[in-house]
């Protein structure tokens, strides 16, 4: 007997997230699994930190061209449109159609409005890819103006692989990275009003180039200058095409935008690695004592926990990141260059 339709979808979905692939590999497939199931014209992947959720990084197909970027990034971040990446993940299902969301006036949404009609396009669909509390990434897909809008339905399939998605995408985003080369120069970015690059030092353009951006600049430069234009300062982490973790800071400097590129401390790591291996607040404050020196005693103390509780905490801590000492914790999360590979 075949497999209902959703069975074969969460299947399909469930093998490629455990591929191994990187996340352009991942977003064609996942389109590919997807469309069978929920037609579309075109659809755009998105990469979030998941401390700033920030966009680090994009696959699009058939969607919006790159001249579309600084605007859409301005209203994702600092607007108050209908169905924001920010917005949806904080919702129970993560998904929505903007149809839906308007009422059928998708003129309601500055972002329909703007940039989408004037393409030609229509309704979309939108989730939040959130696993753990962690936003990992977004996907929206797209119809055109000629085409009916999205179902209830369409929205229920697609929030109910949400998880799986955002599985995939994690994996994809923390599969085996290399070492943070030593002693690299930070790289200074300047940046206009209008998102285009004035000034750039020589490291600038070496690190803009390990970005490698199919077009214009990285996603995440753009992310990072619309955030900071807007609260000041913005920073977010993002993998460079040959796996070395960098991060990527912004401030305002009046009509401009300074933005700093340099490898990513053990830190900044240390978080991305605690939100590949999926610890809890509890457990995060755990592990954080421990690399401080505290004795499980010490931990309760601070904590108000039992030492009981402290030791279960820290039995769940090591079987989740694969280790079995508090020294190999430490260098794992605090001083390991390689966030999880994520081959559990």
């Amino acid at each position: 007997m075949a497999a209902a339709p959703d069975e074969r979808l969460h299947r399909e979905l469930t093998t490629l997230a455990q591929r191994g692939y990187g996340v352009r590999d991942f977003a064609a497939g996942a389109a590919r699994v997807l469309r069978r199931v929920v037609g579309f014209d075109g659809y755009c992947l998105i990469t979030l930190d998941p401390a700033s959720r920030i966009p680090t990084g994009e696959v699009v197909e058939d969607a919006l061209p790159y001249e579309a970027t600084v605007r859409m990034a301005e209203i994702e971040l600092n607007g108050e449109d209908v169905n924001r990446f920010d917005a949806l993940a904080r919702t129970g299902s993560h998904a929505a159609g903007l149809a839906e969301a308007t009422g059928g006036s998708l003129e309601r949404s500055s972002r329909h409005r703007e940039v989408r009609a004037p393409h030609g396009f229509g309704d979309e669909l939108r989730a939040a890819l959130v696993r753990s509390g962690a936003a990992w990434g977004g996907l929206t897909l797209l119809r055109t103006a000629d085409r009916d809008h999205f179902s209830s339905a369409d929205t229920r399939t697609l929030a109910a692989v949400v998880p799986l998605l955002a599985d995939g995408l994690r994996r994809a985003v923390l599969r085996t990275s290399q070492p943070v080369p030593a002693r690299e120069s930070p790289g200074l970015l300047l940046l206009a009003r209008n998102g285009e690059l004035e000034e750039c030092n020589p490291a600038g353009e070496a690190w803009l180039g390990a970005l490698a951006a199919d077009e214009g600049l990285p996603a995440v430069i753009t992310g990072v200058a619309v955030r900071a234009r807007h609260s000041g300062d913005a920073r977010a982490r993002v993998r460079s095409a040959s796996g070395t973790w960098l991060l990527v800071r912004g401030a305002a400097l009046g009509d401009r935008t300074a933005v700093v590129i340099e490898p990513a401390g053990s830190h900044e790591l240390a978080a991305l690695a605690a939100d590949g291996y999926d610890l809890t607040p509890r457990e995060r404050a755990v592990a954080q004592l421990v690399a401080e020196g505290l004795p499980t005693d010490a931990i309760a103390g601070r904590l108000h926990l039992s030492p009981w509780t402290v030791q279960d905490h820290l039995k769940s801590i090591f079987a989740k990141v694969g280790v079995g000492t508090r020294g190999e914790l430490v260098a794992r999360l605090f001083f390991a260059h390689e966030p999880p590979g994520l081959t559990r």
